[in-house]
Formats: structure tokens, sequence, C-alpha cells
């Protein structure tokens, strides 16, 4: 079976694009209901929420990003907007990296959808139609705002996993490279990272098109491109890598190895996404043996460091979460190892690998 794959509709992309953000919600302000603002708490007490277009009525939410989103959080934004206006929002806006980005397309689905945000996680499981979202960037690497999926983890269950659904698509997105100049150096390293990562991932699997082959390949140069140069937060490189992590996002449904160890550390460790992308890399030399060799020279290039010893002085019971929380993802690693990917990524070897970190 083709799969009918659906793309963000609508693209404002430009240095200074922020700016418009009013004329686009001014479309949508026609229907009756709130704008609802997903801001990071990074902004807060930022110029930025002072050229926000706020009118009378809409709501402001601060996502704290000091952890990946969770189901919970999902269900607690749900219940304060319903809380605070029985009418629909008109237009939700997420403006930040992905953890935002991910939490307004989340919310945005169980405004539209009965029950809690757990009974989503999965493929195809939302069953109507999201509220009208805008995505705003202000952190490239992700994906987030052109992925159909929004990832959570779901603490009680051990799992990161996300609600993947055409429904989950931004409708529109605002890309201003601008907005990123004010991210921390290795920050914007780590994130840009993820971008190279999953486009790797996909290249190295076996579930594999032309199309999504043709946007990995892209987004991998750009991001060795930016990476290698002397200054990976230059002008042009802002606009570079936002490019990237927008070709990178189209081409992220399928990844590998990294992702699932990844998903490890941050259920169990509660490491950010990049980060913790970043350490599964460091040692997955065996299973990414170029794509290694780049990810090392970029960081020597840029000056970037991964701190040591994360996974050390830890319980057996951590471990064992570990290698729970991992090995969980049965899609991505059948697409990097194939159905027997339990031979070769056994318990020992998984442990193995996070007491290498």
């Amino acid at each position: 079976m083709y799969r009918n794959t659906k793309n963000v509709p609508y693209y404002v992309f430009g240095k200074g694009s922020f700016a418009q953000l009013g004329d686009l919600l001014a479309e949508r302000r026609a229907e009756k209901g709130p704008v609802v603002f997903f801001v990071d708490h990074f902004f807060r007490g930022h110029d930025l929420i002072d050229r926000l277009p706020m009118q009378q009525g809409d709501q402001l939410h601060f996502v704290d990003t000091t952890e990946e989103p969770k189901t919970t959080d999902i269900d607690a934004f749900t219940a304060a907007i319903r809380a605070d206006d029985d009418r629909q929002p008109c237009c939700v806006v997420g403006i930040g990296g992905g953890a935002v980005l991910d939490t307004a397309k989340a919310v945005a689905n169980m405004l539209t959808n009965p029950g809690k945000a757990e009974d989503y996680q999965g493929w195809d499981l939302v069953k109507f139609p999201a509220v009208y979202k805008i995505g705003v960037p202000t952190l490239s690497g992700t994906g987030a705002e052109c992925s159909r999926t929004c990832v959570l983890t779901n603490v009680q269950r051990g799992i990161k996993l996300g609600m993947n659904s055409d429904f989950t698509m931004y409708d529109q997105l605002l890309l201003d490279p601008e907005l990123t100049r004010t991210v921390p150096r290795d920050q914007y390293f780590y994130t840009g990272m993820d971008t190279y990562m999953h486009c790797i991932e996909s290249l190295r699997g076996s579930y594999r098109n032309v199309i999504i082959d043709a946007l990995a390949e892209k987004a991998v140069g750009m991001c060795l491109d930016i990476f290698l140069s002397d200054d990976m937060m230059s002008d042009e490189n802002l606009e570079k890598m936002m490019i990237a992590s927008y070709l990178g996002g189209m081409s992220a449904g399928n990844v590998g190895v990294i992702h699932p160890i990844s998903a490890g550390l941050s259920v169990v460790l509660h490491a950010h996404h990049g980060i913790a992308n970043c350490h599964a890399m460091s040692v997955l030399e065996e299973f990414y043996p170029e794509d290694h060799k780049h990810f090392v020279a970029m960081m020597e290039r840029q000056g970037v460091t991964l701190p040591k010893g994360l996974c050390a002085n830890l319980t057996d019971a951590q471990y064992e979460s570990l290698v729970a929380s991992s090995v969980v993802h049965e899609k991505p690693l059948t697409n990097a190892l194939g159905p027997g990917f339990r031979d070769i990524l056994t318990r020992e070897k998984v442990i193995s690998l996070f007491k290498a970190m």
C-alpha cells in the first residue's frame, strides 16, 4: 500500500517575517474564540512577548522546557484553556523549540478529541481534526515544525512516543531565522544534530523511498556545510539550518538506533532530546561508522564538548529501565537492524552502550 503523504500546506520564510504573525492570525479571528499562544519560558520578560499580536480574550501559556513534554502536561494545559474560555480557540500558536512546538500540536489535538493525551500515543489514533495551528520555531533542528507527530513522555508507562497523525501537522509555519539568534551555542549544535541524525538514520535504514532519500540527503549536506564551517551561527548558516530542519523534518518518519537509545535517556534520566541524541551517537560508531566520524569532526570544528559520565553510578534498576525504554521502539530498530534486532541489541549490549556514555 502506498501512503497518502501530507505536508504543511503553507509557510512564510525570511528574516523578520515574525512581524507577519498578526496578519496570519487576522484570517482566523473571523471565527469566534481566542488565540492561544504557547511560548517557551525562555522568552518570559523578553521583548518577543511585547511583539505578540495579542487581543482581548487571547491566552498566553509559558511552557517550561526544563524537561521534555509529558502527557500529563498536555492534559493540564488543555484543562486550563477550557477553564478560561468555554469557546473553542480559533487558533493555537506554538513559539519555541521542539518541546513547545510539540506541546502546541498535542494540545490542539486534545481540544477536539476526548480523553487523555496518553490515549493517542501511537500511529493514527487521533480521530478528529485539531484546532487550526501556527508553528513559529525559535530553534532549528528537531523538525517538529513540519512533522506529523508530537513526541511526549508517558512517565507512568515509561515510554516516549508521539501522537503520529496527519491531524498533528501544523496548518501554517512562520520561519524567521532571526529568532534563532539568541540560542546558546552548545544547544544550537545539539539541536542541529537532531536533523543530521534522523536523516542519516533514514538513509541507512530499510524503510526508504526516493523522496525521503532526496530530502534527507539535502539536509545532511547542509548540516555538514554548516557545522564544518568556521561559524555555525553566521547569518547565512542560521538561514540554512532553519531550511535543513524543515527538509529533515519531512524525512524524519523512519529513524534507526540513535533515537531509541536517546529516548531511553529522556525517559529515565530526563535528558533533553538534542543532547540525548548526541550522547547516543557518541557510542554508536559500530552502527554508523562514517556518520560517527563526521559527527566527531563537526563537534571538534565548532569547539563543542559532550559531557562525560552521563550514565555513571546508576543503579541496576535504572539500567534495566534504560534498556526497556529503548528496545520498546520496534519500528525504528527493525528499520535499522531488521526483525532480529533483539539478537543484536541484547540486554547486555544495550547496557554496555549506556555505560560507555
